[in-house]
This record gives C-alpha cells, sequence and structure tokens, in this order.
C-alpha cells in the first residue's frame, strides 16, 4: 500500500489533484482509515491513473472520463470522440502556426523600419484590366484573415476558369474593399485577368478601373511576409508629399510552387497630400 504522497509520486501527479479525483469518484483510494482519515492506494490503481491523466490530457472533460472508464460510452461513440478531438488539435495547431507565423512578419516588419531604398517605390498610372473573380469578406485586412480568405478563392477560380476551358488567363490581381458593415471586415476580390468576351457561370467578369496615380513596390516572397514592405511603402507615401488612397491591390506577377520565390507588386493609389 501507498500513502497518498507516495503514491502522488509514483504517478507524477499531486496530492491535491488525487483529492480532486476522489472527491469525484474517479479514482477512490483503496483504502481510508477510519480514524484519521489517512487515503491509501495500491500499485494497480496506477495503470486507472495513468488512463484517467491520458484521457484528460486528450481534451476529455472528467465527466467524460468517468464515462469511458465506468464502460459508459461504446467503442463507436468513443472513436467519434477521439476523431473530434484530433480535428480540433489539427486546428489549434493550425492556429498556433498562423500566430507563430504573424509574430515572425511583426518581427521582420520592425527588423526592416527605414532599411528600404526610397528608390524601390515607383508612382505611376495603372491602365484599366479585364478580370475574372471571386469575392468574399474578411474579417480585418490583416494577413491573418486576409489570407485563409483569398487563398481558397483563388483555387475555386481557377478551378471554374479551366473547367470553363477559358485560356490564357493571368496575371492575378487581388483588390479590395470595405465591405460596409462598419466592423472593420474587407470584401475581397480574388481575381485574374482574361481574354474579352470570356463569360464563367458563377464568375463575375468586370473592368477593373484603372488607378491616376499609384505608389508601387516590388515585394518578393510569401504572402505571409508582406507586411514589412507593406509599412515600408506606407512610410514612403507619409514622407514624399502623398496620402493614401485606398485599400493597395497585389498584382502577382511570378507565383511559382515555392511560395518564397513569389514576386509581387503592390499598387497602393495615393494623391498629393
Amino acid at each position: 500500500m501507498f500513502t497518498i504522497g507516495e503514491f502522488a509520486r509514483h504517478g507524477r501527479v499531486s496530492v491535491r489533484m488525487l483529492r480532486h479525483y476522489d472527491a469525484v469518484g474517479l479514482l477512490r483510494p483503496a483504502r481510508v482509515d477510519p480514524h484519521t482519515g489517512y487515503r491509501s492506494y495500491t500499485a494497480d490503481q496506477l495503470a486507472r491513473l495513468n488512463r484517467v491523466i491520458a484521457l484528460k490530457d486528450l481534451g476529455f472533460t472528467l465527466d467524460q472520463v468517468g464515462a469511458i472508464l465506468g464502460d459508459e460510452i461504446g467503442a463507436e461513440e468513443l472513436r467519434g470522440m477521439l476523431r473530434l478531438r484530433h480535428a480540433e488539435l489539427e486546428a489549434a495547431v493550425e492556429a498556433a502556426r498562423a500566430r507563430l507565423a504573424q509574430v515572425g512578419a511583426r518581427l521582420r516588419a520592425i527588423e526592416s523600419e527605414g532599411r528600404m531604398s526610397t528608390q524601390d517605390v515607383v508612382v505611376k498610372k495603372i491602365p484599366a484590366v479585364r478580370t475574372a473573380e471571386l469575392s468574399a469578406v474578411a474579417a480585418s485586412f490583416g494577413p491573418q484573415d486576409i489570407g485563409p480568405v483569398i487563398g481558397p478563392l483563388y483555387e475555386e477560380l481557377c478551378a471554374r476558369l479551366e473547367a470553363a476551358g477559358v485560356t490564357g488567363f493571368g496575371p492575378a490581381i487581388a483588390s479590395y474593399e470595405d465591405s460596409g458593415r462598419g466592423d472593420g471586415s474587407v470584401l475581397v476580390h480574388a481575381g485574374t485577368t482574361v481574354p474579352e468576351g470570356t463569360a464563367v457561370e458563377g464568375v463575375e467578369v468586370r473592368v477593373l478601373p484603372g488607378i491616376e496615380e499609384a505608389a508601387t513596390v516590388i515585394h518578393r516572397g510569401a504572402m505571409d511576409d508582406i507586411l514589412p514592405t507593406a509599412q515600408n511603402l506606407a512610410a514612403w507615401i507619409g514622407t514624399n508629399g502623398y496620402r493614401s488612397a485606398g485599400y493597395a491591390r497585389e498584382l502577382y506577377l511570378e507565383v511559382p510552387r515555392d511560395k518564397g520565390a513569389w514576386v509581387t507588386e503592390l499598387q497602393e493609389p495615393v494623391t498629393r497630400a
């Protein structure tokens, strides 16, 4: 027999946790001294303790753990619960990766402050182009909200154009505008240039208006790393007698399989301050 302290050490849990498991009926002591109230456990009970901890670490509530250990949940239901938990953990990992990418982008933006040469920015006129596009709303203009929206839009757009037999389309142009909801959300237009006469069911074909004056800069690398380039462009606009007149467009000049080798031109409408 082990005292509660000894059992806690062997099981790598706290005494407080063992008392809690006793209180909720998950793991009762093998013996409780009627005079002192001291709890004692057997070595065989370590197996149940291990199961409790393993199920708890999978994200099950203590009520669910109790039901599983008490055979109140069948094998099929347990498999379903585990599949659901697996999906939740995968989503959490993806969210953590996205947050890590955002932190990295912010760090690179801080490190690149003041480094960009003014010769990198060119103010020019952007001509109107005919585009085929799909649109959706993103929660904000931040990369963490734009990325999950624009990627699937382009996948669907390319699939529809190819299915319709449309050839000769490209390069891709992403444009943005306020959603009109008043909550900071943005309407994302994932478009690509197409020949005159293009018509595809479920795809909007329109002439994307030109920009009389746009401050433009080339970004080399993945769009997850766009923040330093965008912020440097904003700094150039503010220090060279201009002010922004709308959201920057993104003209995807080169989009190889390696996203780190992408070449994108940012085109931000400007007016004289």
